[in-house]
């Protein structure tokens, strides 16, 4: 954005430049072109008149000391024609034929003058062209057009001078457009300053409401006045988003945890009725009962686990995630023994470390571990794998249950999501909803794939501690 300002900025200047210096440097060349023409058609006009009464008595060469004394103080060239258009005398000498001057170039003008015509002004003097001012004026004696007098001026140092008008300006130009960089970065900067508050803020709000932690403020960070107005006016959004959020992370975690006495007392009143009641239909709607309050426990616990991995931001702890995995891996294979399902770790040992929330290796892995032995069948195994890659550690969950369709593994991350062949599986749906929140505050990567030989693994991505 700040080059986007600056070219608008450099071209509105160009366009200044251009749009003045062009006409004026114009100007400055038709105006040159003038004077010199308006100066030597005097003079043209002013021989002209000297040359009637010559030119009628048939005695041009008396013209001859004003013509030389002419060109040797001014340097133009002066020729006078009969009525025949032959040169009869001239400032050079008295042999015409020798003159320095194009016969082609001047022929036009004394056709002009002898048919009466005087000299019209020409184009516009540039300073690369090099064609000399060709002027013709009619001698006239009572009317009748007797001859003519040509002059041929040199315009070099008219051309000089027009060169060093355009050098000036060009100078100006440049002059112009340095000014207007050096004034264009400091006060392009200064707009923009504010702008990448506000996008380093919207950045940090959005990592806030991923993480928990709190979102720096855009503060007074200079910058013109609408744009400080709308920092102000974002830090007061970012405040009431932070404070919407962290109220409803609260209410779920306070609501869920004060939840949990009364549904441990109702499921505690549900186990006293067992063998009190008789009829049959009633006791298995007290089995009903019993099922679904085990159901809402397990809901209310997912529910804490999930407000408790949002509260988690804030400075993460190093870890080593050999030792974790070994510990937890360690913990569950007395479940895995119980369902004849084989635990197997595969880590490199060599006590790679990540940093992640307090409990949140563990929280991730019970979670995983949890999933992977409801679904995994009798007599095939869970793999758990660490492995580093350079600054990235992996951390796979692989299982050999039933897996997920390829269309549902964007959606298994949702919160109460559960494929709609596993609804008859106990749990909450909220599992790996909790471990993407923690991986998310942990700065890693979370994947879902259906390796060869079936089951689902699971792929979190950390930087290496």
């Amino acid at each position: 954005m700040r080059v986007r300002l600056q070219g608008i900025v450099l071209t509105l200047v160009a366009l200044l430049v251009f749009g003045l210096g062009i006409p004026l440097a114009t100007t400055i060349a038709a105006g040159a072109q003038q004077d010199l023409f308006l100066d030597r058609l005097t003079d043209t006009a002013r021989f002209a008149s000297l040359a009637q009464r010559p030119l009628l008595d048939d005695k041009p060469l008396l013209l001859d000391p004003d013509l030389r004394r002419y060109t040797e103080v001014y340097g133009v060239q002066v020729v006078v024609f009969d009525q025949d258009g032959k040169p009869v005398v001239s400032s050079l000498g008295p042999n015409a034929a020798r003159l320095d001057m194009n016969a082609e170039r001047i022929s036009d003008p004394v056709h002009e003058a002898l048919a009466g015509r005087r000299s019209q002004p020409g184009g516009v003097l540039m300073p690369w062209d090099a064609t000399p001012l060709v002027l013709a004026e009619p001698v006239l004696a009572d009317g009748e057009v007797r001859g003519a007098v040509v002059t041929v001026s040199d315009t070099g140092a008219e051309r000089a001078d027009v060169l060093w008008w355009w050098l000036l300006l060009a100078a100006g130009g440049i002059l112009a457009f340095t000014l207007a960089l050096a004034v264009a970065i400091p006060v392009v900067r200064w707009i923009l300053r504010p702008v990448h508050r506000l996008d380093d803020a919207t950045g940090a709000l959005v990592a806030s409401v991923v993480s928990g932690r709190e979102a720096e403020p855009v503060g007074e960070s200079g910058g013109p006045p609408e744009l400080r107005q709308l920092g102000r006016s974002f830090d007061r959004m970012a405040e009431s988003v932070s404070g919407a959020l962290a109220a409803q992370r609260a209410f779920v975690a306070d609501a869920s945890h004060q939840l949990r006495n009364p549904l441990t007392a109702l499921k505690i009143r549900l186990g006293n009725l067992e063998g009190h009641v008789d009829d049959e239909p009633a006791a298995a709607d007290l089995e009903a009962a019993r099922v679904d309050a085990g159901r809402l426990h397990q809901i209310l616990d997912g529910l804490l686990s999930m407000a408790r991995a949002e509260a988690s931001g804030g400075e993460l702890d190093p870890l080593v995630l050999d030792e974790a995995v070994a510990e937890r891996v360690a913990d569950w294979s007395v479940v895995g023994e119980a369902r004849d399902v084989r635990l197997v770790v595969d880590t490199p040992g060599d006590g790679v470390r990540v940093r992640m929330p307090p409990r949140g290796a563990e929280t991730i892995l019970d979670a995983l571990l949890d999933n992977a032995l409801k679904f995994t069948a009798a007599g095939t195994e869970i793999r758990v794998a660490v492995e580093r890659d350079g600054d990235r550690v992996r951390l796979s969950v692989r299982d050999h249950g039933p897996g997920l369709r390829p269309d549902e593994l964007d959606r298994a991350l949702d919160r109460f999501w559960r494929s709609p062949a596993h609804q008859n599986v106990p749990g909450s749906g909220l599992g790996l909803a909790i471990v993407s929140e923690i991986v998310a505050h942990s700065d890693g990567e979370l994947a879902l794939d259906l390796p060869e030989g079936g089951g689902l693994r699971i792929t979190m991505t950390f930087p290496a501690g």
